[in-house]
């Protein structure tokens, strides 16, 4: 029987991340689609002059930029694959870290030119990690971009009479901002989690959910979909 899962991934990625599991481990789960956050673009002005590089540590960032901007002349550093591959439909030449923003600040490092000029990270208000401050602190000039915020949402009528009821078996936390939230609605709501197995794409999304205890906790061996799979692929 197929275990109720529950995808708080928001939009289209939360579908696209469904139908890839549905792919590959076919009648394993049952997803129910229940962001605990939405994406909101800011009506931010988008200042490159000097700029060297975008770096984009999300989907998110790529689709809000390339509706907003239509500068593609600078080469796009990604934190990994889907993102890039968004970036590249978009039009930009691109490279994957691959990872995490760790990896993006190490792809950044040794991507820039001294003395080229910004690198310019295109993110939202709440991020993972300093990355801006990660280069700034190996001597590169780098500035953020905040283009658009991730907006707490209530829990959908179905998933929050689940959760009350404990029949949702596993839950995702594909950030520590979706992480959170879902801990504080379980926390306003006193859903028993006790029997749910969270699975996170990081160890910062996982420490972000910091109530009540799910039963078990299990980190993606790597931070993308491919991770995320393997991890659910393994209960």
């Amino acid at each position: 029987m197929a275990r109720r899962l529950l995808v708080t991934r928001p939009g289209a990625q939360g579908r696209a991340f469904a139908a890839a599991l549905e792919a590959a481990l076919p009648g394993r789960f049952d997803p129910l689609l229940a962001p605990f956050l939405a994406i909101a673009p800011r009506a931010a002005p988008i200042d490159l002059a000097g700029a060297q590089a975008l770096l984009f540590s999300s989907a998110n960032g790529v689709e809000i930029f390339a509706a907003m901007s239509a500068e593609r002349g600078l080469p796009a550093l990604c934190v990994g694959d889907i993102t890039a591959e968004t970036a590249r439909t978009a039009g930009f030449a691109v490279e994957s870290a691959g990872g995490d923003v760790e990896a993006l600040a190490r792809l950044a490092l040794a991507r820039a030119r001294p003395g080229a000029g910004d690198l310019v990270h295109v993110r939202g208000v709440h991020a993972a990690g300093d990355l801006v401050g990660r280069l700034a602190a190996a001597g590169l000039p780098a500035r953020a971009l905040q283009l658009y915020d991730q907006v707490a949402v209530p829990p959908t009528p179905e998933a929050a009479t689940l959760l009350a009821a404990g029949a949702i078996e596993v839950a995702t936390a594909f950030s520590p901002r979706s992480a959170a939230l879902f801990a504080a609605a379980a926390r306003a709501a006193s859903w028993p989690l006790s029997q749910m197995t969270l699975v996170s794409l990081s160890a910062n999304a996982d420490a972000a959910h910091d109530a009540p205890e799910p039963g078990r906790r299990v980190i993606a061996p790597r931070p993308d979909r491919t991770g995320m799979i393997t991890a659910l692929a393994g209960l």
